[in-house]
């Protein structure tokens, strides 16, 4: 139980929101971001598929 309460208080989700690069959208931290949320710039894998097409009709 400690490692549940010590991973708990180390992250703040209240803080961790970003906006989507692609559609504006906002999205919040995943488990699997642990590592890479600084990087993290879409919020779904179809965002990423689709990053050249932004403002293109």
């Amino acid at each position: 139980m400690p490692l549940v309460a010590s991973q708990s208080e180390s992250h703040n989700n209240t803080k961790d929101v970003k906006t989507c690069a692609v559609c504006q959208r906002p999205f919040t931290w995943r488990k699997k971001w642990t590592r890479c949320w600084e990087q993290v710039r879409y919020c779904s894998e179809r965002c990423r598929r689709n990053r050249n097409r932004v403002g293109k009709s």
